[in-house]
This record gives structure tokens, sequence and C-alpha cells, in this order.
């Protein structure tokens, strides 16, 4: 396969610390070790919450992932087992191995201060991994940004514009970003300032899917008492 280039127009990115190239990147010295360190750091740089981990299966669930770890289904498997690994052995990664129904499932956290204090609670047996299934998002199925989903649910970005959604990028967690716009829809209030009312009340009061309604309710009233809302409103 050949790569054709990057498309024009806006794209994806992923944040990766600038540590990871200035001490691990010349460290690695196999593939499989970086394709699991990099596949790691873009799922969790999707994911919210305080404790944020992988498990195995998050791995070996998505199928572009894998075909990339080997030619055959069990060269994979073999693959990813030993970039995990190698992973945990430098240090990147750490594992916590949790009985769960009678089996062992292992569960990789990222050696940060945040991954450190969920694995010493896991340790205490404060905290154990909810039942969830697999990420939903998939190297296959990545969601838009935010500036194909400002262009297509709000209208063209202009310079001003995008300094603004560069900045709610950085601040917000990108699944939260693309509910707000699933909540601007819903409620026909294609604004950016509505969308951006009800990321700041999930981020100061904090976020709750029981809430939703509520926190999309209230974002909609101080959108509504703008002193321009005369201007914008039928």
């Amino acid at each position: 396969m050949t790569f054709e280039g990057f498309p024009s127009g806006k794209i994806n990115f992923t944040r990766i610390p600038s540590l990871f190239f200035r001490e691990l990147l010349p460290e690695i010295d196999s593939l499989e070790e970086l394709k699991v360190t990099l596949y790691a750091l873009w799922q969790v740089t999707r994911m919210e919450g305080e404790t944020r981990y992988l498990r195995r299966d998050d791995f070996s669930s998505d199928p572009t992932f894998m075909e990339g770890m080997g030619k055959t289904a069990e060269d994979a498997q073999q693959a990813l087992e030993e970039g995990l690994a190698q992973a945990v052995a430098r240090g990147t990664l750490m594992r916590v191995d949790f009985d769960h129904q009678g089996e062992k499932t292992a569960v990789y956290f990222f050696n940060s201060p945040k991954g450190r204090a969920a694995v010493k609670a896991a340790e205490d047996e404060s905290w154990q991994p909810p039942d969830r299934e697999a990420p939903s998002t998939t190297l296959d199925i990545e969601q838009p940004n935010i500036y194909q989903l400002y262009e297509e649910n709000i209208g063209p970005i202009t310079p001003l514009v995008a300094d603004l959604l560069r900045d709610a990028e950085e601040q917000y967690p990108e699944n939260w970003i693309r509910q707000a716009f699933e909540i601007a829809v819903e409620n026909n209030v294609r604004k950016w300032k509505y969308i951006e009312a009800i990321l700041r009340s999930w981020q100061e009061e904090g976020r709750d899917d029981r809430r939703d309604q509520r926190y999309s309710e209230k974002s909609r009233r101080e959108y509504l008492e703008d002193e321009f809302a005369d201007f914008i409103e039928d």
C-alpha cells in the first residue's frame, strides 16, 4: 500500500507529549512496542474522566489496528502481546490484572500521575474497572473533528472562529465537543456560543449522562439571555 498523502482542509490531530519524542522514541527499538504505545496514546486522548485505561481487548477489537500488527490473526495477536509486554517493561504502561467472572482481565494505564494513582487504587481494591464495551472509536471510523463539525452544522469558519475552536479543542475532551454539537442540532440552536455554554457547564459542574438534558436547557437559557439574543432569535 502506498500512502496518497494528507488531504486538503482540516484534519484531526492527536496531542502527544513532547516527552515521548525526547525520551521514549529514541529508546524504542521494537515496531510492536512503538505501534502499541502510539495507539494507546491515540485512544486515551479520546477518553474522558479521571481514570483512563485500556483493556487488552481495546487493542485487539480494532480491526484496522490489528491488520497492521501481523500478516495473520495469530501473528497479530502475538505481536500485540509482545508490544504490550515491552511497553510495560519499559515503564510506559502499567498493567494490573483483575479477576472478572472467574477470568483474568489485564488493564493498562499510562505511567503518569493519574495512572499511578489509579494503579494504587486498584492495588488497594478501592477501584475496579467497570463493565463496558470496547471504545466506540476505531481507526476506520474516527469521528469528524471540531472544524468539520462547525462547518457542517453552523457555517464557514472565519479566522476569529478558528481561534475559538482551537482553544476549545485544547480545553475540552473530543467526545464532549461532539455531543455538545449534537445537543445544539437537536435543539435547533446552531450557534457556537450555545455549544460553548454546554461545554462550560459540563466543565464547571461535572458531566453526567443523566443530567445532559438539564445542562442543555440551562445552556440554552444562558444563550437566550445574552444581550444580543433578540437579534438572532425569532
